[in-house]
């Protein structure tokens, strides 16, 4: 799935839990951050035309921050960092899940292969956890989860004064969200 349906995911993830706008943030992040290991595109990118080309793409992206440890890790700095730190790292565990999960049926690579998640990386590459049906990250299922996530977000957004737009700057959430109350009144 698209980085922006994870955040949405994310963000709605954290909206279950009656959290401050950090704990949002680290519940939000947490649908998100699986994909640091996808960064190795660019030297990928740059490279591509040199002598060894470089391939941290290819070779890690749905290895090192797609797995059980990653997620444990990131659920534990939740706690760390958080003001309701079980609730919290709990929204988080299950946000970066749902990540797992969306790549698992949504994320097939442009190559037309499955992307496999090594899930007990880095303790083992035996389990890989794959599907055959898996979609293309193009494929209409990805766009409808995206916008269903996004009108969801609209309407939260509306009735709560605040979307994830808040996460960044409450000053360009209160835009936002004035934005939309403008455009459709609240009774």
């Amino acid at each position: 799935m698209h980085p922006s349906t994870h955040l949405l995911v994310g963000w709605l993830v954290s909206e279950t839990g009656n959290l401050n706008r950090k704990d949002r943030f680290l519940v939000t992040a947490a649908g998100v951050v699986p994909d640091l290991d996808g960064l190795g595109i660019v030297g990928d990118f740059v490279t591509r035309n040199a002598d060894r080309p470089l391939t941290w793409w290819s070779d890690y992206h749905h290895q090192l921050g797609h797995n059980l440890s990653f997620g444990l890790l990131y659920a534990a700095m939740s706690f760390g960092f958080a003001t309701k730190r079980w609730k919290t790292a709990l929204l988080a565990f299950i946000s970066f899940h749902l990540h797992i999960v969306g790549d698992i049926v949504g994320g097939r690579g442009p190559d037309g292969d499955p992307w496999p998640i090594a899930y007990l990386w880095p303790l083992t590459d035996s389990v890989q956890i794959a599907w055959a049906g898996q979609w293309k990250l193009n494929a209409w299922p990805n766009f409808g989860i995206t916008i269903a996530a996004l009108a969801l977000m609209f309407y939260l957004a509306w009735k709560r004064g605040y979307s994830p737009v808040g996460l960044l700057s409450s000053r360009a959430d209160a835009a936002f969200v004035g934005a939309l109350r403008n455009r459709f009144p609240r009774d």
